[in-house]
């Protein structure tokens, strides 16, 4: 068995052939998170569909960059004999070109940080804001680091 990823678009019809790149991203990501057999859905959207999202799920009234859905119990362990349906990640495509705008990087290297940064929620990293001194993402720019080059866009 393997890792699978399900990736579904919301009012962004034009990436449908990014497919193949965003599975081998993730399959990166798993590498190097040491996780197998896990199912994984992921929704590219726009800001209207996220933020609907935020609103139901959070009670925040705004879009964000990335949410995560985990479906893991506690203390589930990241390798097993059979596929279990992991969560689902969803990412505003109209936020994320924002967001590297404002911090000045790749429209690429801000996706990958965001698909990286919703694999670490459903494995169960927090954070308690996006301060570089957080445990959780310190952990994941220094991930950021194996996964340059890798280009989506």
């Amino acid at each position: 068995m393997s890792n699978k990823v399900e990736i579904k678009y919301e009012n962004i019809p034009f990436l449908e052939k990014k497919d193949n790149k965003i599975q081998l991203l993730c399959n990166n990501i798993f590498d190097i998170l040491n996780i197998n057999n896990w199912e994984l859905s992921i929704v590219i959207c726009d800001d209207l569909f996220i933020k609907l999202l935020n609103k139901e799920y959070r009670n925040i009234d705004e879009a964000t960059d990335v949410l995560s859905f985990s479906q893991l119990e506690d203390n589930f362990p990241l390798s097993c004999n059979k596929n279990v349906y992991a969560g689902d990640i969803v990412i505003s495509l109209d936020t994320l070109k924002r967001n590297a705008e404002e911090f000045n990087v790749d429209i690429n290297e801000e996706f990958i940080r965001l698909i990286l940064h919703g694999i670490l929620h459903i494995r169960g990293y927090t954070h308690s804001d996006n301060s570089s001194e957080q445990k959780m993402i310190m952990y994941q720019e220094e991930i950021m680091n194996k996964l340059t080059g890798v280009k989506i866009f």
